[in-house]
Parts: structure tokens; sequence; C-alpha cells
């Protein structure tokens, strides 16, 4: 896929937690792939909330980036949720 095709993928409307919003870089790493955009919008307003906020809450710009890519990485793979973490504080 293009980066023309990434970016136009990005920039339409995505699915959102229940509540956070998803951050433009999240958005694009999953734009990145068919497998990732697929499972987004298959999965509950609550499971994209975890990944959200999973990615989110590191408070290190590296951490995020690191993050994300291993939400990409794990939802390429079919996992719905982020294991091993205790879950959004926000809900």
């Amino acid at each position: 896929m293009g980066k023309k095709e990434i970016a136009r993928l990005a920039h339409r409307k995505f699915a959102t937690g229940t509540v956070h919003k998803i951050p433009k870089d999240l958005q694009k790493a999953i734009a990145s792939t068919k497998a990732t955009q697929a499972l987004w919008e298959d999965i509950t307003p609550l499971a994209r909330n975890e990944w959200i906020c999973w990615v989110i809450s590191g408070k290190k710009m590296e951490t995020r980036n690191i993050r994300i890519k291993k939400a990409i990485s794990k939802m390429s793979g079919g996992m719905r949720r982020p294991c091993c973490w205790a879950g959004c504080t926000h809900r």
C-alpha cells in the first residue's frame, strides 16, 4: 500500500472508543494494513477504547511509539484487546 493510499485511509472517518478518540498516529498505523483496518472495524467500541487507552497511557513518546508498533502487530495477528493490561481506568 502506497503512502497516498495510507494517507487517504487515515483521513476517512475511523471508528473510535467509548471514552477516547483515536489519535492520528494510531489511526495512520491502523490504516497501513487491511488486516488491522478490518479488525478495528469489527471489534467493539469498548475494545477499541482499550487499545487507544493502552497506547496513550505511556508517559514517554518512545513508549507510545513502541505500543503503536506492538498494537499493529497484535491486531494483524487477530488479537482483539491488549493482553496483560489492567484496562482503561477512564471507563
